[in-house]
């Protein structure tokens, strides 16, 4: 079940436009799965880069190029309502040219002959 889960949700987010959530996977599935399930497995995950590197290496190496590269991408994903944390915070957002209050996210992607597959993250944290 929990594999169905976890499949389920990444082909939800890869395939959704706009904002994903629980309610809206559940829906999807015509309530086969409910948005409780969905919130209480992303609850129990403490997922980290390194289960990402384990989860993608193998296709890496499928398609590795001599040319490709890596492409760092920083996204700060604004929680304006949310109490201050280690996580959010207040970042300067240069696509915004302002601060804005959020959480910051620092991704790597592997990009191979059009081919980008995300290798690295880390959600930046403030003391």
């Amino acid at each position: 079940m929990q594999q169905n889960i976890f499949e389920l949700y990444t082909d939800y987010l890869i395939s959704t436009f706009g904002s994903a959530t629980a309610t809206g996977l559940a829906s999807m599935v015509s309530d086969s799965i409910s948005h409780d399930q969905v919130t209480r497995f992303l609850s129990e995950r403490d997922d980290n880069s390194k289960d990402l590197w384990l989860q993608v290496k193998s296709t890496i190496l499928e398609i590795e190029q001599p040319d490709a590269v890596l492409i760092f991408d920083d996204t700060i994903q604004e929680k304006p309502w949310t109490d201050d944390s280690e996580l959010i915070c207040w970042h300067f957002d240069h696509c915004q040219n302002r601060t804005v209050k959020g959480m910051n996210l620092l991704n790597a992607l592997y990009d191979s002959d059009e081919i980008s597959i995300p290798v690295d993250f880390r959600l930046i944290r403030k003391p």
